[in-house]
């Protein structure tokens, strides 16, 4: 049963077919683009044969065949340039990655966008002439997507040519699409933020009800629903991402110890693990374990911003004086609209119920929320708990979050105890 909510543009559109067409690879990298840890520095560039979407690849295209990976935005939105530090660096790790939209564009893009990337990329590398003639490994490629991108990449992941379908912080909205978890057939990677990620009780549920024999692995780190995007080479989502793709795109068994076996390196780290039927060449399927725990705190860092505008947390928590305190964040932002965040906690003695004081800024409204019940959508909004979030013992916290139109950077909040 669904608990919460992920909301972003472009989600009523998200399996919409909306373009079709395959032309020649046109266009330079951007040399100011170029980076990556990996062996190939990459970069990215716009085909006018591919409009609407962002091509990120090594300037410099090495003789191995490179696997394809196609991605959705946080926020389906349509700016490509949206996790770039992200893509880029599996890129340069030799791999042809396309992003849904444009650079720096505007609007919201469809899961339809990922198929126009495959078959793009399978036309390409069969052109004569093209940039990627015989340089793309066909047999390889990768679906994923980040929130509402996560969305795009479930909705086309029973397409034959797909090896493996990553999920970051999303989860199924309603159990009406729980369908497209009973077709899944090829391994499958959750990267989520933790139990503070808005994502988190989704995709959980998801887990819980994918076929019984699928290759999965569920992975929480606890950085919340922005994840490490805008960090440095995508920072440990962008470390662990590019692990997972070349051990079910290039067949590194290395880097498939770190997600699979008795010496799953992940298992041990800052990183909360489950596993279902992974097999490393040679080895038994990893344990399939008991009902998920609350992910244990992460040493990383908190995400920096992403390339999109994502403002910090906004205010501090207010003071413990009336009971309970409350932390507003943006998870996403995007042109005309935006996901937000509120933790409330308890102070030092337990409350029965809170009620909070949300102000928004001019021109933002509320258009859904989840954990919370808000008396108004503009301006000055009174949110109280629902029936069970409310009863909170000293130092707990409840979460909740919403959906809204507008900008949601500037926004203020204050709790009472009820």
């Amino acid at each position: 049963m669904r608990k919460r909510s992920i909301i972003s543009a472009g989600l009523a559109a998200a399996v919409v077919p909306l373009l079709a067409g395959m032309m020649a690879l046109t266009g330079t990298p951007a040399a100011a683009a170029v980076g990556g840890s990996g062996p190939y520095p990459a970069d990215w560039e716009t085909s006018g044969s591919l409009q609407n979407h962002t091509i990120y690849r090594p300037v410099n295209i090495p003789s191995v065949k490179l696997p394809i990976y196609v991605w959705g935005n946080g926020g389906c939105s349509a700016n490509g340039l949206s996790q770039a530090n992200f893509l880029r660096e599996i890129a340069s790790h030799g791999f042809l990655v396309i992003a849904n939209g444009g650079p720096n564009a505007s609007g919201s893009t469809t899961s339809q966008m990922l198929t126009q990337s495959i078959d793009w990329a399978i036309s390409e590398n069969g052109r004569q002439g093209s940039t990627f003639y015989n340089k793309l490994d066909t047999s390889k490629i990768g679906v994923g997507g980040f929130s509402c991108g996560g969305l795009e990449a479930y909705a086309v992941s029973n397409d034959s040519r797909i090896s493996t379908t990553t999920i970051f912080s999303s989860g199924l909205l309603n159990d009406a699409d729980d369908y497209q978890l009973r077709r899944l057939t090829k391994p499958i990677g959750y990267f989520i933020g933790g139990t503070s990620d808005i994502a988190y009780p989704n995709a959980i549920d998801d887990w819980g009800k994918l076929p019984s024999t699928l290759p999965a692995f569920m992975g929480n780190l606890n950085v919340g629903h922005g994840g490490t995007y805008g960090q440095t080479n995508g920072g440990e989502f962008g470390r662990v991402a590019l692990l997972w793709l070349k051990w079910r795109l290039k067949g590194d068994l290395t880097a498939g110890a770190t997600f699979a076996g008795t010496s799953c390196v992940l298992c041990g780290s800052g990183w909360q693990v489950q596993r279902k039927n992974l097999v490393l060449d040679g080895s038994s399927p990893s344990p399939s374990p008991s009902p998920s725990p609350s992910p244990s705190p992460s040493p990383s860092p908190s995400p920096s911003p992403s390339p999109s505008p994502s403002p910090s947390p906004s205010p501090s928590p207010t003071s413990g004086t009336e009971g309970c305190s409350a932390t507003y964040t943006v998870q996403d932002q995007w042109g005309g609209g935006f996901v937000a965040s509120i933790n409330v906690t308890a102070g030092s003695a337990p409350i029965r119920g809170w009620r909070l004081t949300l102000t928004l800024t001019s021109g933002a409204a509320i258009s859904t929320m989840w954990n919370g019940v808000n008396s108004g959508t503009t301006g000055a909004v009174t949110v109280t708990n629902q029936s069970y979030n409310g009863q909170l013992s000293a130092g707990q916290s409840a979460t909740l979050g919403f959906q809204g139109t507008g900008t949601g950077a500037g926004a203020t909040v204050t709790c009472t105890a009820t």
